[in-house]
């Protein structure tokens, strides 16, 4: 307390000063997240899922989709056994999605590896309009109108992208939008190494 503060200046400003005590440790954890997560990346997010098989979760097709004139399946788990898969999670409300969905075509061009979805929590006709605006990469889509199947994927919210190995295990999962960027730096090389894997017995 300074010669000229009065007694109730000094506490008043004591009590201001213990206000910002709180966002002062709430901002100190916050940074020490982010730096755990690789500068806030949270594309670096492990998931428990890694290794194990996919979710044993039958999805019912989306209505009225088609693709060369047939009608586009759902997504059955024992479809995932014996190809490389790249999952993608996505609905049409999602901005990300349509940033990103360029670059699923061009997975989808590469024939060794299928590329599904999982539709979440859309309107049909908002998410087929989705696909006829942005071309169609799919060979299947799930709809999931509840979360529920996106919970069971431990999904943290979309876009998300798994690749699954021939053996109907997770082997990546990408958090957040498929860029330019981690296209070629991170998910193609985790195409080709689930490429290369011998599938286990």
């Amino acid at each position: 307390m300074s010669a000229t503060e009065t007694p109730d200046a000094a506490t008043a400003r004591r009590r201001k000063l213990i206000a910002y005590v709180p966002l002062a440790i709430f901002l100190g954890l916050a940074f020490l997240f982010l730096l755990r997560l690789g500068a806030g990346d949270i594309s670096r997010v492990p998931s428990a899922l890694i290794g194990r098989p996919v979710p044993q979760t039958v999805l019912a097709p989306l209505p009225g989709l088609e693709r060369d004139g047939k009608p586009v399946p759902g997504i059955n788990p024992a479809d995932f056994t014996g190809a490389v898969t790249v999952l993608n999670v996505w609905a049409s409300w999602c901005i990300p999605c349509h940033t990103e969905a360029p670059l699923l075509l061009k997975l989808a061009a590469d024939k060794r590896i299928r590329v599904v979805g999982i539709n979440q929590a859309d309107q049909p006709d908002n998410a087929r309009r989705f696909l006829g605006r942005h071309g169609n990469p799919f060979v299947a889509v799930g709809v999931d109108s509840n979360r529920r199947a996106s919970i069971e994927w431990g999904v943290y919210g979309v876009p998300e992208t798994f690749v699954v190995g021939r053996d109907g295990r997770i082997a990546y999962k990408l958090i957040g939008e498929i860029t330019e960027r981690n296209l070629e730096t991170t998910l193609r090389p985790q195409i080709e190494k689930a490429l290369a894997a011998t599938p286990s017995s």
